[in-house]
């Protein structure tokens, strides 16, 4: 779409300047200089199809350099036409080509992203006119046309710049979105994994607590002491677990230990290779350490990633003596 509004509006310049020129060629009285109007047609054409198709394909923002050779030619031009013709024809038709044909070229600058160009262009036109034509006289004879034309290329590429904002705002909020909803259902299917988990790991205990109507011998017990902490690290803390790790809990509590985990964020932004260390690191110090009471905790800190403390089951919270273990794993390996 993009492509076909481009060549379109690079065919109407160059259908437009080509007119312009035929009007300047077909004069209905002979030119004093002759060369002169011959030279300034063909400068014309030279600079309006450089301004509209140099680099037009890679940028839409012309050259700096073209834009003052444009902006050059808006002041030779006029002079080259005045000096051609007689001062009894200047008021001609066909000796005042250049007034739309400028006005032309200051569109060009501005759809191509050299508005200020443009406008100097416009600028140098009502001066150069004026000069030649007198100042009403130049707007009667097409002068305000073009500087209405170019005001009304200004704000269409205004908008255009605006629309083409708004939508690459929006695509950015689709996306945005989009990775959102696919976020919620890895979320969703994530839950629902653990569900089934929860309900593989608590539904033979609590069938066979049922079955028994609750009457269950010391190991059925532990079992079903053991299901319900499984169940409750995995809705608690299902980021920091692997087979070592709920290997390494099951053996704590099977030994009469507590065993607390809690999630709190801390792995939401580490790559999914760290979190594979950080839980063969977590396994490691469970298994090579003896506590009454584990408490890991993945916080939103921005050094450590899990802190993992154990404690005699006598100690309170107040009791820095009854930690026996205190252990920081960090978001980053160590260098």
């Amino acid at each position: 779409m993009n492509r076909t509004v481009r060549s379109v509006a690079t065919s109407l310049a160059v259908g437009f300047a080509m007119y312009f020129a035929a009007r300047g060629v077909w004069w209905i009285e002979q030119p004093t200089g002759p060369l002169f109007m011959v030279a300034a047609i063909g400068l014309y054409l030279v600079v309006v199809n450089v301004a509209i198709l140099w680099d037009s394909a890679v940028d839409v923002r012309m050259p700096l350099w073209t834009a003052l050779v444009a902006l050059s030619s808006s002041a030779l031009i006029p002079a080259l036409v005045t000096l051609s013709l007689d001062p009894a024809t200047l008021r001609s038709p066909f000796a005042t080509w250049y007034i739309g044909a400028l006005g032309l070229l200051g569109i060009v600058c501005i759809v191509r992203r050299r508005l200020v160009i443009g406008w100097l262009s416009v600028i140098v036109l009502v001066a150069a006119s004026s000069l030649a034509l007198g100042f009403f006289s130049a707007l009667s004879l097409g002068l305000v046309g073009s500087i209405m034309w170019v005001a009304v290329a200004h704000l269409l590429v205004m908008f255009w710049d605006r629309a083409v904002r708004d939508t690459e705002r929006l695509a950015g909020i689709q996306q945005a979105v989009s990775a959102w909803h696919a976020t919620q259902q890895v979320r969703q299917q994530e839950r629902r994994l653990r569900t089934q988990f929860a309900l593989a790991v608590a539904g033979p205990v609590l069938a066979r607590a049922v079955a028994t109507h609750g009457m269950l011998d010391a190991a059925e017990r532990l079992e079903a002491r053991l299901a319900e902490g499984r169940l409750r690290d995995e809705l608690r803390g299902a980021d920091l677990l692997n087979d070592e790790v709920r290997d390494a809990i099951e053996d704590a509590r099977r030994h009469g230990a507590a065993v607390t985990v809690f999630d709190e964020g801390g792995l939401d932004d580490v790559a999914e290779a760290r979190r594979a260390e950080i839980r063969d690191e977590l396994a490691s110090v469970l298994r090579a350490s003896v506590a009454e009471r584990w408490i890991i905790r993945a916080a939103r800190d921005p050094r450590t990633a899990v802190t993992v403390v154990g404690r005699a089951a006598a100690g309170d919270s107040s009791d820095d003596d009854a930690v026996d273990v205190w252990h920081e794993i960090p978001r980053a390996p160590e260098a």
